[in-house]
């Protein structure tokens, strides 16, 4: 039986916390899943500070984070500028595309219906097209623009998934923190994982 690959749209935006897109796109390439990266250039200034990596190299970051690829797993980078990109077209089949983190500015942009990149064109796309769009926000405190945001968004069929991390697993380091976010995102797209046991396991 031959099955469909999944593929994933991931956008990493210029808000602090880059190490949530870092821990997603590990737990995706660890499977075979087809992954369409877009990181936005205030994304590579800030990726290139928390991580002190060279962004044009997104798998060194991932060696660096102890990835074991899946062999059939595929990792492709647009620009954030290029709306020929494949995410940017509703004829463009995907599983859904997540945004960790998110910034308010790429959430204000999403509310307002701009597409003025590739990233917000791919998530207005998602929307238009009833597709899965996860948006990982970590700010705080929060403006009631900001939270006026979130609803448009919540009432266009976005999942807005705050960077909140769990600690009811009692998680032992930052990584450990972090995939409790991971494993909640990836639960949303339909991919099953072991990353954290659901409560009650």
């Amino acid at each position: 039986m031959n099955l469909v690959k999944k593929k994933i749209i991931v956008a990493v935006c210029g808000a602090s916390g880059t190490i949530y897109g870092i821990r997603l796109l590990k737990a995706l390439l660890e499977r075979p899943i087809d992954v369409k990266l877009i990181i936005s250039s205030s994304g590579e200034e800030v990726l290139r500070h928390e991580t002190d990596c060279n962004t044009q190299d997104v798998l060194e970051i991932l060696k660096k984070d102890g990835i074991r690829m899946h062999p059939d797993a595929l990792l492709e980078q647009y620009e954030q500028d290029n709306l020929f990109a494949s995410p940017a077209s509703g004829s463009f089949r995907h599983s859904g595309m997540v945004i960790a983190p998110c910034s308010m500015k790429t959430l204000g942009t999403i509310a307002a219906g701009i597409a003025g990149n590739l990233i917000h064109r791919s998530a207005d796309v998602c929307l238009k097209e009833k597709r899965p769009l996860i948006l990982v926000p970590r700010e705080a405190p929060l403006s009631l623009i900001h939270l006026k945001n979130m609803l448009t968004v919540t009432e266009a069929g976005a999942i807005i998934l705050p960077a909140s991390p769990s600690f009811y697993l009692q998680p032992k380091t930052i990584h450990e923190l972090v995939d409790t976010i991971v494993a909640r995102i990836l639960d949303h797209i339909g991919i099953e994982h072991q990353i954290v046991r659901q409560w009650g396991e």
